[in-house]
């Protein structure tokens, strides 16, 4: 019985000091948040990837290619164009996702602007998602 008692007595002392430092510099520094500690690039990059595009399975953009996207298209959001426009390459923005050697699928181009626009301008998703919702496309 002694020797369970002071197993269990050693098990807790770490815990109990832990508990009861009196060292104040633990508790000025506050824990990062993933929100505060990853940026917008980081974010977008990291949802992409975890998408998994089926429209890039033979050929996908560098990350250099696709940071390029989100900047412009939140610009041409919050000058109040559709997601049509910025996609058009005639009457539009011409900031449909593609590249010389890459290109995207509607699907997921449009999926790829929803999490640009979280990631870049998030308080334009609603208004995204909105369109894309009335034209079919989410």
């Amino acid at each position: 019985m002694r020797t369970a008692t002071t197993i269990t007595a050693l098990l807790l002392l770490p815990l109990t000091a832990a508990c009861s430092s009196d060292d104040s510099s633990s508790d000025s520094k506050a824990t990062p948040t993933a929100s505060s500690s990853t940026s917008p690039k980081q974010k977008f990059l990291a949802d992409v990837r975890a998408a998994e595009f089926a429209s890039w399975a033979d050929a996908r953009p560098t990350n250099e290619e696709l940071l390029e996207f989100p900047p412009e298209w939140c610009t041409e959001l919050k000058a109040g164009h559709s997601v049509e426009y910025v996609f058009d390459d005639f009457d539009g923005a011409a900031l449909y996702p593609s590249g010389m050697d890459w290109g995207t699928e509607l699907a997921d181009a449009n999926q790829l602007l929803v999490l640009g626009v979280t990631a870049y301008c998030p308080d334009l998703r609603e208004q995204v998602t909105k369109d894309l919702r009335e034209n079919g496309g989410y």
